[in-house]
């Protein structure tokens, strides 16, 4: 096999708490973070007479890419389990770029399950785990990419029941956060959290008003303060009776969650697709 083609899928936090920082480079979180259909398309070649890895990506709005967290993967890969194999991946983007959606997070974890393959590795599902916490906070969900809370460093993960089957409408307005920029600016500030385990309770029973009352994203607001669109698109889903309505990550991706699709189909009317990036996909439960 020197070819694999895989589904580099999105997430969503349905809340997410963050509290102080444990280093320097990251804070204590605690989420319920949900993975959608709304997926990149990745094909790994694995080189057979190469120097380099070769990783390109035809989102041409990133401009030109030197370097990324499928770079990484591969470099970190080839370090812990001491192979010279090269690899060309090639990702198709459909999630797009600093929208709190986990893109590329899910390339990273993606691109290690293509290796893993290719060069049948056989890595436990503890190995990888532990080399997703080196690439990322997000990377570890993507594992196994099913609902699950998600706390410390992102590393610790509890797999959740989510009874009801939810749509979930995605508007991104044309600004992008960057996660670096949203969480120093949040340092500054008084952050909400919520109560997780309501929030767990309410998904496992389906109780989808106690849903709509508990969710939050500590980063929601300085998101808004910064970009006061974030704001304004989730007024404008709220006030056309969507319920479940919340900013993802650290933004600047605004979704809600319905089982009406109907709805969502309406609601999604209400943006204009040349200034938003408008997406109706629903959450994949295993």
């Amino acid at each position: 096999m020197k070819t694999i083609s895989l589904k580099s899928y999105a997430k969503i936090n349905l809340s997410l708490n963050v509290f102080g920082k444990i280093d320097e480079e990251y804070h204590k979180l605690d989420s319920i973070m949900l993975p959608i259909e709304l997926h990149d398309s990745l094909i790994v070649n694995r080189l057979s007479s190469s120097e380099d890895n070769y990783v390109t990506i035809d989102d041409y709005s990133m401009g030109v890419i030197n370097y990324n967290l499928a770079t990484y993967t591969i470099e970190c890969l080839a370090k812990e389990f001491n192979f010279n194999d090269k690899f060309r991946v090639f990702i198709h983007k459909n999630i797009p770029i600093r929208s709190g959606l986990g893109g590329g997070s899910g390339n990273a974890a993606f691109t290690m399950k293509a290796v893993n393959q290719l060069l049948k590795l056989n890595i436990s599902r503890d190995k990888m785990l532990e080399i997703a916490q080196k690439l990322g906070s997000d990377v570890p969900f993507f594992v196994d990419c099913i609902p699950a809370r998600v706390q410390g460093k992102g590393e610790i993960l509890t797999p959740i029941n989510v009874k009801n089957n939810y749509y979930v409408l995605l508007i991104k307005p044309m600004v992008g956060c960057s996660t670096k920029e949203i969480f120093e600016f949040a340092d500054t500030m008084e952050l909400k959290t919520t109560d997780i385990d309501k929030v767990v309770s309410a998904l496992e029973q389906g109780d989808d008003e106690l849903l709509a009352s508990v969710i939050c994203n500590s980063l929601e607001e300085p998101a808004c303060i910064k970009f006061p669109i974030i704001g304004e698109i989730k007024k404008k889903l709220k006030v056309f009776g969507l319920n479940i309505v919340q900013m993802s990550g650290s933004g600047s991706t605004v979704f809600a969650l319905s089982t009406n699709l109907t709805l969502l189909r309406k609601a999604a009317k209400l943006f204009n697709e040349n200034e938003c990036f408008v997406e109706l996909t629903k959450v994949r439960k295993s």
